[in-house]
């Protein structure tokens, strides 16, 4: 795979990513209580389907930083090993809840009920997201692969996902902003990081079918 194919293909995963979580977050406030059954799971299978291209998205990703600049092999590795694990957490917690749907008699809200998931959404998983925003903006910094924006935009993402790691001491109430399950903590952070993804993606794309680096 040499270095334009590898753009090209870690653009689309990018985007393909990016449009199934964006598509996937508007679900979890079409109701105000308790939603059916068959909103939480499908919401939960475009979930799942986001994440296993975002597994593509990170190993791709990798390919790319490796082809571009060997000495930075490293870093896309870090940022493979922290999709891997934040892909795999956010799975775990897509079991939780629909194993819970299923199983229960009457709707229930699992973003409540399953407690389970409160830190696996909240503060493990903005943690992990904040890792892995990390080691692709200082992949992108050292080999230049996208303009600064790209690389720059990541770190002020990744110290907003810090900045959430706390929620876990301000209750569990999905209503509020600032919680460990809040909607600030789970549903803002999973917008930003898509919509951030999505014009990533396309940048990449783009230069790759431009056949030239993008900054």
């Amino acid at each position: 795979m040499n270095e334009t194919v590898a753009r090209r293909l870690t653009g689309l995963a990018g985007i393909a990513t990016a449009a199934a979580f964006i598509i996937d977050v508007p679900l979890y406030f079409l109701y105000s209580g308790p939603p059916p059954d068959s909103n939480v799971l499908a919401r939960l299978l475009i979930g799942i389907l986001a994440l296993a291209l975002l597994i593509v998205f990170v190993t791709i990703f990798r390919e790319l930083v490796k082809r571009t600049d060997p000495t930075s092999e490293w870093l896309g590795n870090l940022a493979f090993a922290a999709g891997l694990v934040y892909a795999t957490i956010t799975l775990v917690s897509s079991g939780l809840e629909g194993g819970a749907v299923i199983a229960a008699v009457h709707p229930i809200d699992p973003t409540i009920t399953v407690h389970a998931t409160y830190l696996l959404y909240g503060s493990i998983g903005r943690l992990t997201l904040a890792l892995l925003l990390t080691a692709v903006g200082c992949a992108l910094r050292r080999t230049r692969l996208l303009p600064r924006w790209a690389g720059r935009s990541a770190f002020v993402l990744a110290g907003i996902n810090l900045a959430f790691v706390p929620s876990m001491f301000f209750g569990h109430t999905p209503a509020h902003f600032y919680a460990a399950n809040g909607w600030g903590t789970t549903a803002l952070m999973g917008a930003l990081f898509s919509y951030w993804l999505l014009a990533l993606g396309i940048t990449t794309y783009r230069s790759g079918t431009a056949g030239t680096p993008a900054g």
